[in-house]
Order: C-alpha cells, then sequence, then structure tokens
C-alpha cells in the first residue's frame, strides 16, 4: 500500500510540492551561509516526493531553534501555506483523505524542518 501510495501521491501532488522544496533549496544554497538549510531542503524535497512510510519525529538543539526562527520567515510560511492549502483541497473527498493527511504532515515539516527526524516504517 505505501508503494501505491507514494505512486498517486507523486503524480497528484508530490511533483509539484517536491519541486517547490528544491527551488527553496537552491535559493538558499546561492549564498554560502544558506548551503546547509538548502541542503536540508533537499533532504526534505525527498520526504515530500514520497512521504508514505515515513514519520516524522521533531527535536533539536538551540542551533536547530535559531534555523528554524531564520527558516519560517524566509521560506517556511510560503511552503506551510501551499501544503496546507493543498491539504484542505484534498480532504473535501473521501478519496482524498490519506493525501490530504501527508499533506498537513509537510506543512509541519514546512515550518520547522531544523531537528527533525525522519523515521522509515
Amino acid at each position: 500500500m505505501t508503494c501505491l501510495g507514494n505512486i498517486i501521491w507523486f503524480l497528484c501532488s508530490g511533483l509539484w510540492q517536491g519541486l517547490s522544496w528544491t527551488i527553496a533549496g537552491i535559493l538558499w544554497s546561492i549564498t554560502i551561509v544558506g548551503i546547509p538549510i538548502g541542503q536540508q531542503c533537499f533532504k526534505l524535497a525527498n520526504i515530500t516526493f514520497f512521504p508514505f512510510g515515513k514519520e516524522i519525529q521533531y527535536g533539536g538543539n538551540t542551533v536547530s531553534v535559531f534555523a528554524n526562527v531564520l527558516w519560517m520567515i524566509f521560506s517556511g510560511i510560503p511552503l506551510a501555506l501551499c501544503a496546507l492549502l493543498n491539504g484542505v483541497l484534498l480532504c473535501c473527498t473521501i478519496i482524498g483523505i490519506p493525501f490530504g493527511l501527508q499533506c498537513f504532515k509537510i506543512a509541519k515539516l514546512a515550518l520547522t524542518p531544523f531537528g527533525a527526524r525522519v523515521v522509515y516504517l
């Protein structure tokens, strides 16, 4: 079921959401200071392309809190709003509810990506 869910997700909404994370990573990587944040964007783009079978655990330290604040100001809010809007639209149908829930997981991740850890189920 995970494989089928990931395929349908990628075709319906994962492609454009993953590309938005990739674009954010490229923009962050243009500056030398933003390269670590850009690398995190590329890792999270992989999760966004194929979210089924993965769970996010949150934690972190002082550095991750500072990076999350910086991230939220410049990139996190637009990415979270796009995922939230997509999740609401997908939840309007019964078939789209599992995909909408994945969008909500990605929206939360878009607000605080640093200190988050991916667990493969």
